[in-house]
């Protein structure tokens, strides 16, 4: 979408209230957590991997250690340092084996004698391991414990020396690995180098498609705002096929009928001030003639005060019209029944009935029972009266008026059929527009104001039902409305 820019008037959003600022941050919030992810999961998983090989290879290790030692049936420290010494121990940092009560028989960290120094010079000093481990151990049981710290594997472990179901000893293995430490610590270091491109590159492309979208949303505020200064010539432009997209043909078909309707309104209101003037100018036109001739005589004077007269009462019936089509547009539906259509339209042909009689005009009612509808009477009322009316306005002296009342599935309809000067088929869609007149100089002489039908309409309309008007075959006019068919009820009496 794309409009115009609405000037400097524009209220200002707050940083952190702006979509694109907060489009932004919902990307970086989900963005965080999948790098937390991607930093925690592979080097815990990776651990956990390097734990678990770490603590099989030492047990292993203990264990045949410790199936080497139990064949000595007893151990003491030159026997012990025998079967050590032929064992491997590669990779191992440290190597203890102990006695039942956890004295020290062999060392691996202990510094061998050098060549031609005696160890009977000075007797060793007895030791023992005080180690949680051995300790386990010496109570029959096989430990082993890993961590990483400081960037190196330390992995222990410890079992029991066995013989014939009695613990001769216990045997202790510890291993510091500081490479796979390192490669550890490589990879931690390769995430964050990945997290940090990929925060970069989430930036960029956050900021590109928040950007992008709050433009298309910032384009249809700007829109309204235009609109809203009365421009209700402006459209969008819609991009894609996305909600936005919609919203802005939605925005467009909004600000159609704000035209139409605006376009309606205008020249109602200058239809309203031509129509309110005719008669204003009339009026004065006469008063002026009487006031300004001192000699024109009574009867002249008369005529005149009567013109002024009926230029008066037709202002009140454009009064009049506006307030009931003013009412129809801004006040809600009255107080419903249901209503016989019949009984409503035989009660304005008895009104109109002296109208017909002075207009030579004939008028006719057929109807049907059970022609039953919810309306307040007094609409109804109006609409019988102003379709029979204009009918007999512009019919011929001989003419006939047909009113006939009819129930159609579950529809009743009302249809005034005339014999008059009939409506040109291109005119016949603007029958109901206001102030609209087929013959305005007939019109005026019939005493109408081109409000009736459009008062016709839109109470029709306000109870759920149509109206339409067409030529009649052999001249004339006929208009139609149907309105959703209510059953009485029970008790209720017909006419």
């Amino acid at each position: 979408m794309d409009s115009r820019s609405t000037g400097g008037g524009q209220r200002r959003t707050p940083f952190f209230s702006r979509l694109q600022i907060k489009y932004a941050m919902s990307y970086l919030a989900i963005l965080g957590a999948v790098l937390i992810l991607l930093n925690t999961y592979p080097l815990i998983a990776a651990q956990n991997l390097i734990f678990t090989s770490k603590r099989d290879s030492l047990r292993s290790q203990a264990s045949v250690m410790a199936s080497a030692l139990m064949e000595l049936e007893s151990l003491n420290s030159d026997q012990v340092s025998r079967v050590m010494t032929m064992l491997d121990s590669a990779g191992l940092s440290h190597i203890l084996v102990t006695d039942p009560g956890g004295r020290i028989l062999y060392d691996s960290s202990a510094s061998a004698p050098e060549e031609g120094e005696e160890d009977e010079e000075q007797p060793q000093q007895e030791q023992y391991a005080l180690l949680q481990e051995v300790v386990l151990a010496l109570e029959n049981n096989n430990v082993v414990f890993s961590q990483y710290q400081d960037g190196c594997f330390l992995s222990t472990a410890a079992c029991p020396i066995v013989y014939r179901g009695m613990i001769i000893g216990a045997i202790y293995l510890s291993e510091e690995d500081a490479d796979q430490g390192a490669l550890l610590m490589n990879l931690q270091q390769n995430l964050r180098s990945i997290s940090l491109v990929l925060v970069i590159f989430a930036l960029a492309i956050s900021a590109f498609f928040s950007k992008v979208l709050t433009a298309r949303m910032r384009a249809l505020l700007s829109a309204i705002r235009i609109v809203g200064e009365g421009e209700y010539g402006h459209r969008l432009q819609p991009s894609g096929r996305d909600e936005l997209a919609q919203l802005a043909q939605e925005f467009n078909q909004l600000t159609d009928r704000l035209q139409t309707t605006e376009e309606v309104r205008r020249r109602f209101v200058s239809d309203a001030s031509h129509e309110l003037k005719t008669p204003l100018a009339s009026i004065r036109l006469l008063a002026d003639s009487i006031l300004q001739n001192q000699e024109m005589d009574p009867d002249t004077v008369r005529d005149f005060v009567s013109d002024i007269g009926s230029e008066a009462e037709r202002l009140t019936r454009i009064t009049e019209h506006l307030l009931a089509l003013t009412r129809l547009d801004s006040l809600p539906v009255g107080d419903t029944q249901v209503v016989d259509l019949a009984h409503v339209a035989q009660r304005a042909a008895s009104m109109l009935a002296p109208v017909a009689d002075a207009a030579q005009v004939e008028m006719a009612l057929e109807w049907k029972p059970g022609c039953t509808m919810r309306c307040t009477e007094d609409d109804l009322y109006q609409i019988c009266f102003n379709l029979m009316e204009n009918a007999i306005k512009y019919n011929f002296p001989g003419g006939r008026v047909v009113v006939s009342v009819t129930r159609d599935g579950d529809q009743v309809l009302l249809e005034v059929a005339d014999t008059g000067v009939g409506i040109p088929e291109e005119e016949l869609p603007k029958v109901f527009n206001r102030f609209y007149r087929v013959d305005k100089a007939r019109s005026r002489a019939a005493g109408g104001t081109g409000l009736g039908l459009s008062i016709v309409r839109d109470t029709v309309r306000r109870h759920g039902g149509w109206v339409t008007a067409r030529r009649r075959q052999g001249g004339g006019s006929v208009f139609s409305a149907g309105f959703p068919y209510e059953a009485r009820e029970s008790g209720g009496d017909g006419i």
